[in-house]
């Protein structure tokens, strides 16, 4: 096999393993071939490599759910990943003061993972399950991701494949960039709607020493709470606890 084929395989197994969500959490063959739009044969292929490596299991006749072998890996990277006492702290903080839950979000590739969450006190709350993906092209969280020096100076590239995956009219990639713009420059983002409607957000950056973007703290509920007159009070709030964490020298992970 040609090393150009070998890493399409590897995209390919990767991008099925993907498909497996809360909404997901299993696939018949038939059902993963469709959404795929892969081959039947290639599926079959990938899936059995899977199943024998135990990152797939059988759970059924023609049917697949994520397998025990990621059970290690999530182990390491729950370890690795280990959010500081601090800044959980700080995310409990912001949650009792607005009401509202608040979620941090790192960014990996062309989407932003919840990395951690502080539920809020109000009975409707916005819902998000930790490690949910999410796209970067809408939220005030992945304005602020956007606003990391190599994806908003350096490589413009980054925003406009970004744009593409988003469902807008052509030149979103210019309108995806002047918001990271204007939230680098008020060092805040605010959404309305963008990803889902009803739900609205405030987030801020956090930043390391050199400047790097290495998360993003937003709180987020529906938009009947976030008007106009309360949103300088959730701002505020915000920017307290990002300054706050940026405090404790929490250096986040890396993000390409």
């Amino acid at each position: 096999m040609a090393d150009g084929d070998g890493v399409r395989s590897v995209h390919r197994a990767l991008d099925l393993l993907e498909r497996f969500d809360d909404e997901h959490p299993s696939w018949t063959l038939a059902a993963l071939t469709t959404a795929s739009g892969l081959p039947k044969t290639t599926v079959l292929r990938l899936v059995t490599t899977l199943e024998q490596r135990g990152l797939v299991a059988a759970i059924g006749p023609g049917k697949y759910a994520i397998g025990p072998g990621f059970l290690r890996w999530s182990r390491l990277s729950s370890a690795t990943m280990e959010i500081p006492p601090a800044v959980r702290a700080a995310m409990g903080r912001l949650a009792t003061e607005t009401g509202e839950t608040a979620n941090l979000y790192i960014r990996v590739g062309r989407t932003r993972v919840c990395l951690a969450q502080a539920q809020g006190t109000l009975s409707i709350r916005h819902a998000i399950a930790v490690g949910s993906s999410m796209p970067l092209w809408s939220g005030a969280a992945s304005k602020v991701l956007l606003t990391d020096p190599p994806v908003l100076s350096v490589d413009p590239s980054v925003i406009e494949e970004i744009a593409l995956e988003a469902p807008r009219p052509p030149g979103f990639a210019k309108r995806l960039r002047a918001a990271a713009t204007d939230a680098d420059a008020r060092g805040f983002a605010i959404s309305h709607g963008e990803r889902e409607l009803g739900a609205s957000g405030v987030a801020a950056p956090i930043r390391r020493p050199d400047g790097r973007v290495v998360a993003a703290i937003a709180i987020g509920g529906p938009t009947t709470r976030f008007s106009d007159d309360r949103l300088p009070t959730y701002i505020n709030a915000v920017r307290r606890c990002a300054a706050t964490i940026n405090t404790t020298n929490w250096s986040g992970f890396s993000a390409t």
